[in-house]
């Protein structure tokens, strides 16, 4: 019998090849010829890439046998999850492989900033000896900023520590015990900024955080800060951080990653590393021999599960492994129950029960503890976040995520609830089933409040003192913005007469909108819910 085709599309390490084993036949092929790419897809069961080879839906097609594409890395923007996923086809990454080279990176940056080491040696590979103009900072005794306490900057604040750093930091998703167990003072967003002889960004890029670092946040830090960006392209404001450099507001700035890679010739972030008091490198955050060797390592793992039938804990898009048909079509459905829960939460999540009730309670639903919190993570960690992640960010949080099953369900065939504990005491739960036999993801429940909501991309979610013409009050502000309702749902007004509205939106409402409708209608709960496709 012919051994499953593997085929490797760009360099990878020995030992890559090596955990693969040697029941696979491993075939090469250069990922950026496109022809021979799709040739060579042709009897492929698995293929392996970097960054360089393109896994669009032409690929996909190229390869009728293909059962999972695996990315040597962490992004996945050279491959078509939503094409992959159509065709069942697994998509798998290395999402821990470069957390380690990340930090080292931030930690090289704030160092490289404080003591000037590449102009330093520029003016003296040019022939001079300026050692005056050269004079820098310790990080002794200074203040670092870290925005976003995950993997990355847990590992930043721990090297951190060791130059003797008070280090500061905002993370809305971190408990103050987890904080103190990084050494890691919280504060507030502004007095990060305000208090911070350096500050680095580690969070994902959404539309909450993209350009979370704009000109009124760089007018709060010290004339002597700097800014450090090794996460993502976008989560600081080029244009109003060029702003900043050339007008002495900050001192410098470290940047890895940019809006545009490479920068446009005559962008801003272009403009932005000729300046002297930046220091850029072309987005080697994960450009180390061990991270590429760890990346290679783990998706050749991935790929023998995959092949073998097993589960496949770093699938991106689908759970592999031996799961019943019936409990499959739930997996996207609790990962997006995780979202909308993260989104409606006003605080830090300190523990977390998952409730299956009705037909499911007698197949082996365990997944679906991973699924669950895979979705609460989603958007709010820097990495990106798998089934085999997920349950570490909790770990590290100090989360204890229970699974309940229960054959009693009286209102629906099947239901799963999320039901946390947020910092401050506060209990959450949002509900969601499949309905129908097109099995259609909804929302049912929302804090003992009866919906039900079909999930869409856009949601907006308020509770408020239920009165005659409220409807009307948040319908003319979208429609004023050109925003149009596909649906809306309101459940019956609680004890205190407080009812709720669940409205899907066809596009994203913008933040002056959500304040104004918030005022409007007095809401003591608003929240603009964008969900992430699983």
């Amino acid at each position: 019998m012919s051994k499953p085709v593997v085929l490797i599309a760009e360099q990878l390490s020995p030992a890559t090849i090596d955990a693969l084993g040697p029941d696979f036949d491993v075939r090469h092929v250069d990922g950026t010829d496109r022809p021979a790419l799709l040739a060579a897809l042709a009897d492929a069961r698995a293929v392996l890439v970097r960054s360089a080879t393109r896994i669009d839906a032409e690929a996909l097609a190229a390869a009728p046998d293909l059962k999972v594409v695996a990315r040597a890395g962490v992004g996945l923007d050279n491959v078509d999850i939503k094409a992959a996923t159509a065709q069942g086809v697994m998509v798998v990454n290395a999402p821990t492989s470069n957390v380690i080279s990340a930090a080292e990176l931030t930690v090289g940056h704030i160092l490289s900033l404080a003591r000037h080491i590449p102009a330093a040696h520029a003016s003296l590979a040019g022939g001079q000896w300026k050692r005056s103009a050269f004079t820098g900072v310790e990080l002794f005794e200074k203040t670092v900023g870290i925005f976003g306490l995950g993997r990355i900057g847990a590992l930043v604040a721990e090297r951190l520590r060791a130059f003797g750093v008070r280090v500061v930091g905002y993370d809305p998703y971190v408990t103050p015990a987890r904080a103190q167990q990084l050494g890691v003072e919280l504060l507030p967003f502004d007095e990060v900024l305000r208090q911070s002889d350096a500050i680095t960004v580690h969070m994902p890029k959404t539309p909450e955080t993209t350009g979370m670092i704009g000109a009124d946040q760089l007018a709060l830090m010290k004339p002597s800060a700097y800014v450090v960006n090794v996460a993502r392209g976008g989560l600081i404001d080029e244009d109003a951080l060029y702003t900043a450099l050339t007008a002495g507001t900050i001192a410098g700035a470290g940047l890895d990653v940019f809006t545009s890679e490479p920068p446009e010739p005559d962008s801003v972030a272009a403009r932005l590393v000729t300046l002297p008091q930046v220091v850029g490198t072309p987005h080697l955050g994960a450009s180390t021999e061990e991270a590429q060797e760890k990346a290679g390592v783990s998706v050749a793992r991935s790929v023998k599960l995959a092949l073998e039938g097993d589960l496949v804990p770093d699938a991106v898009n689908v759970a592999g492994g031996v799961i019943d048909p019936f409990v499959r079509p739930g997996i996207a459905l609790v990962e997006q129950l995780g979202q909308f829960f993260t989104a409606l939460a006003h605080g830090a999540l300190t523990s977390l029960d998952i409730e299956v009730r009705g037909e499911l309670a007698s197949y082996d639903v365990s997944v679906y503890r991973l699924a669950a919190l895979k979705g609460i993570f989603t958007n709010i960690v820097s990495e990106n976040v798998s089934y085999v992640n997920a349950p570490l960010f909790a770990e590290q949080r100090g989360i204890e995520a229970r699974l309940i099953v229960e054959a009693e369900s009286p209102l629906y065939r099947n239901i799963t609830v999320l039901r946390g504990t947020l910092s401050d005491g506060t209990v959450l739960t949002v509900a969601g089933t499949l309905a129908g036999t097109r099995m259609v993801p909804k929302v049912v429940g929302i804090n003992g409040y009866d919906i039900e909501v079909a999930i869409a991309r856009h949601h907006v979610v308020m509770r408020y003192a239920d009165r005659p013409g409220i409807v009307a009050i948040y319908g003319k502000y979208l429609g004023d913005a050109d925003i149009n309702i596909e649906a809306l749902q309101v459940a019956q007004p609680d004890s205190t007469g407080r009812a709720l509205s669940v409205l899907t939106v066809d596009s994203p409402v913008p933040d002056e909108i959500l304040d104004e409708m918030r005022r409007a209608t007095g809401a003591d709960l608003f929240r603009q819910i964008d969900i992430t496709p699983a």
